[in-house]
């Protein structure tokens, strides 16, 4: 029987062993953080601004920037610091709560993902009917049953994990909390809570996943049957292309983490695909979008391009 004592913080082992690569480690998140500020920054406050830009897709994208801000300020900043410092430890209370809000925000944008691809579907397939099926109040109901759903499912984890005994070391080999390094240590049964995230929140992801390519299968076959040309076909898919590139950025390294079964080697491929999600696709997601949307485009240069005028001419 295995000694059952208190956990009242866990080390978190993080990125890199080796002192000297960690200011190197230290630049390069401080500069991905950076980007994801400013890039989903300009475009929540474009969507919000700029009245061209009020319809139903805008609206969700607003949705993703201010979800991709708080999902990398979950766990970079705690990174940032853990880089520099020699103690490198969270309180047990703390570590709950990363767990809590990292699966809340990750499982709200699988959700957002699903859901834009049904605002593409609902304005190719039926444009004539886009303004009544996708009405402001529908936009709304769908946010907030993403977010609140996600809080609950999230919320399924931390309670789950948090009532389990620790006994052996607190050493966690992440550098974030996460379920899958937390069941290592764990000395209580832990198949239930193997169980749930396996099936629970393989369930959420791949459901998302497959109705999100669903609604991109009906586009094809809408405009297909409709004796579309190619061209139109094209531009029509040129539309949600930016979409599609986020959603295999983001589906890729979940599905590699959650769903595929744990075993002694993985918590390194873990710990290297989780920067993926958790750092390097909230800063793609911004230039993704920007660069391949022409409305965004125009709307970036019309109001942080004003502004710099404006600025540049009371300075001279």
């Amino acid at each position: 029987m295995e000694n059952v004592t208190t956990v009242n913080e866990f080390l978190l082992l993080g990125l890199t062993s080796v002192q000297m690569l960690r200011p190197f480690f230290f630049v390069i998140f401080l500069i991905i953080y950076l980007m994801n500020l400013v890039g989903n920054g300009a475009i929540l406050v474009i969507a919000i601004l700029e009245p061209k830009l009020h319809s139903p897709m805008y609206f969700f994208l607003g949705n993703l920037s201010c979800l991709d801000i708080c999902y990398s300020s979950v766990t970079l900043p705690k990174v940032l610091v853990n880089l520099l410092s020699t103690h490198r430890a969270i309180s047990f209370l703390g570590c709950i709560t990363q767990l809590h809000f990292f699966h809340f925000l990750g499982s709200t944008e699988a959700m957002l993902l699903a859901i834009m691809a049904f605002d593409r579907f609902a304005a190719i397939c039926n444009p004539l009917r886009y303004t009544v099926i996708m009405n402001s109040q529908v936009c709304v109901l769908l946010a907030v049953v993403a977010w609140i759903t996600s809080f609950f499912y999230a919320l399924m984890h931390s309670v789950m994990t948090a009532r389990l005994n620790f006994c052996r070391s607190h050493k966690l080999n992440h550098f974030f909390c996460d379920v899958k390094p937390l069941l290592e240590l764990a000395c209580s049964n832990t198949l239930l809570n193997q169980w749930l995230l396996s099936v629970v929140t393989g369930s959420i992801s791949m459901g998302a996943f497959f109705l999100t390519l669903l609604s991109y299968f009906y586009i094809i076959c809408s405009l297909l049957f409709k004796n579309k040309s190619c061209r139109i076909l094209h531009k029509a898919l040129s539309t949600c292309a930016s979409h599609l590139v986020v959603v295999c950025l983001f589906y890729g390294p979940v599905g590699f983490t959650y769903i595929r079964p744990a075993s002694a080697t993985s918590m390194i491929q873990d710990r290297m695909v989780a920067i993926i999600y958790s750092a390097v696709t909230p800063v793609l997601n911004p230039l993704i979008y920007t660069l391949r949307n022409k409305e965004m485009m125009l709307a970036l240069k019309k109001t942080f391009g004003n502004k710099l005028f404006k600025y540049c001419q009371q300075h001279h």
